[in-house]
């Protein structure tokens, strides 16, 4: 999938990643980008953060699966998080949310897959946004994610572990027992 002369839809577009997202969808050349705005207390109780990170998503693929048909494919770029992965008692109900999203994630992507619609999956740890303020951990720039996501969609990757934690989760998981087991960062 090429950025250069698109249409590029993203929801959570009014802060923090999303607007990374966008600007960086423009300085790649995309044609047209359309921005949708969150509330920003979306995400304040788990079933909050089910609605938006789950059911949002799907919906959304839902929507746009049969446009992108019909122009030939295209494709879907979901944010996930290191914690689809791992959690840690102050981000359970994320984490709970965000494993939810990845199998969502997986499903759009083999569902889609016959009509050239690309389904990429983006892992992440924490970025230096409003939703995570206050929390003492290295942080990533939303510039730098941004970037390093769209270069893996150009790239026709179906998953990408954006930061070097996020890389070493994922290889942990197949560890007896496995990183999710009592990690937490």
């Amino acid at each position: 999938m090429q950025l250069a002369n698109a249409t590029v839809f993203i929801t959570g577009a009014n802060r923090g990643l999303g607007l990374a997202f966008a600007r960086a969808a423009l300085a790649a050349g995309a044609r047209k980008v359309y921005a949708a705005a969150r509330d920003p207390d979306s995400i304040e109780a788990t079933r909050r953060m089910m609605e938006t990170n789950v059911y949002g998503l799907l919906r959304v693929g839902q929507a746009f699966a049969p446009v992108l048909a019909r122009n030939s494919g295209g494709a879907l770029l979901n944010v996930l998080s290191v914690s689809s992965w791992i959690s840690a008692p102050v981000l359970a109900g994320y984490a709970v949310s965000k494993a939810a999203a990845w199998s969502v994630t997986n499903g759009l992507r083999n569902e889609l897959r016959a009509q050239g619609t690309q389904v990429l999956g983006m892992h992440v740890g924490f970025i230096d946004t409003d939703l995570t303020r206050g929390f003492e951990a290295p942080k990533l720039a939303p510039d730098l994610v941004a970037e390093r996501a769209y270069a893996a969609l150009e790239a026709g990757a179906s998953e990408v572990a954006i930061d070097e934690w996020t890389q070493g989760i994922k290889r942990g998981l197949s560890d007896a027992p496995g990183i999710y087991v009592d990690h937490a960062r």
